[in-house]
């Protein structure tokens, strides 16, 4: 969960809420580091091997991810806040340490890209912080449940940026590719924890927050 890569199982309540406010800093202020390196062929692909147009498209996309990465930031954290057992607490966290792996990568390739992150950076995290928390508060299951159908959603998103991403952008492709396999992970362990599947008008409303998301911050 935290970006300091902090476990947050043998820490008080204060301290748990301290690590939750020093992660939304880091999350928005852009100081969260990998701790793993980026996919190898991140090297690979140049930005300057990109048209104009492709390198708009690949940064419209990877700004989007990144947002989608801000968010599980604050979902992790909030979950990982709520949660009563220390080994969900633990689960949460380590999740959220491959998330914020996500989040530099991101970041860095929109940068390289000559492009930005949302702009709205700030109500995205403090959105997803208060869903997370409503989630985490109705139990371990549901909380569980809830990150199983976060991350299939997350997971098909990817899936279907890997079809619009410029053929040539090797090192966006790279990324998107290893996100996916991450997110697919992380729902299952959530399922084989004991996540509960959401009921249908729940699911059908975050695809449709989602989609609004997806849709603003591919232009601010």
């Amino acid at each position: 969960m935290s970006t300091a890569s902090q476990d947050l199982r043998h820490h008080s309540s204060l301290d748990r809420w301290l690590i939750a406010a020093d992660n939304a800093l880091r999350t928005l202020s852009g100081a969260g580091r990998a701790a793993e390196p980026a996919p190898p062929s991140m090297q690979s692909g140049s930005a300057t091997a990109l048209s104009d147009e492709e390198r708009r498209l690949s940064g419209s996309l990877m700004r989007v991810n990144h947002v989608g990465e801000v968010c599980a930031q604050a979902l992790y954290n909030a979950q990982a806040l709520t949660a009563r057992d220390a080994g969900l607490r633990g689960q949460f966290d380590a999740a959220g340490r491959e998330e914020t792996n996500h989040l530099a990568w991101t970041e860095s390739r929109l940068h390289d890209l000559g492009d930005r992150p949302s702009l709205l950076n700030p109500l995205w995290y403090a959105g997803a912080f208060g869903i997370g928390w409503l989630a985490g508060k109705a139990g371990p299951r549901w909380s569980l449940g809830f990150v199983v159908e976060t991350e299939r959603q997350v997971e098909a998103h990817l899936a279907s940026h890997m079809t619009r991403l410029p053929v040539a952008d090797l090192t966006s492709r790279a990324i998107v590719a290893r996100m996916k396999d991450d997110e697919a992970r992380h729902a299952d362990e959530a399922e084989s924890a004991g996540g509960h599947a959401l009921p249908k008008p729940v699911q059908l409303l975050m695809r449709f927050a989602a989609k609004v998301m997806t849709t603003t911050a591919q232009r601010i």
